[in-house]
């Protein structure tokens, strides 16, 4: 399991025109999953993002978790995280989960997310949407599970 991480103060996701899932101050996350993923990644990388200390505490250093200053999550499915681009011009999606066990493995992670009292805002699965945000600090991280 891929998810990129970004601290943003608004964001939102746009599918023909509507906004579907919209947060204020809190995390946008590209969520891809893999075949090889289980319910033990999600459970994994749900505590992963919802403790991640990447915000500032007020002497300005990164102390500080989504779930510790009440922010918000968007949560997006992002397939072409599994993109391999070593050969050829065109990635190959092989590593990417099939779009059935994908879903189901999604849907468990927000709802992990959710479970530790996390508000949580998603695009919709399989959907060619538009993602908006203001990536603050920048801050962007790359966690992967089973690594």
């Amino acid at each position: 399991m891929k998810v990129v991480l970004q601290r943003s103060k608004q964001a939102k996701v746009v599918i023909e025109g509507e906004a579907v899932g919209a947060i204020d101050f809190g995390l946008v996350l590209l969520v891809g999953i893999t075949h090889e993923d289980t319910e033990a990644d999600v459970k994994w990388m749900a505590d992963k993002v919802a403790n991640l200390r990447i915000f500032e505490d007020e002497s300005g250093k990164m102390n500080h978790s989504v779930t510790d200053i009440g922010g918000q999550v968007l949560s997006v499915s992002q397939f072409t995280l599994y993109g391999d681009c070593r050969k050829g011009r065109r990635p190959n999606f092989m590593a990417a989960a099939r779009p059935k066990q994908a879903e189901q493995l999604y849907d468990k992670f927000n709802e992990n997310l959710r479970s530790m009292g996390l508000v949580v805002e998603t695009g919709r699965f399989g959907a060619m949407m538009d993602v908006e945000f203001v990536n603050s600090g920048p801050v962007t991280i790359i966690l992967e599970s089973g690594a």
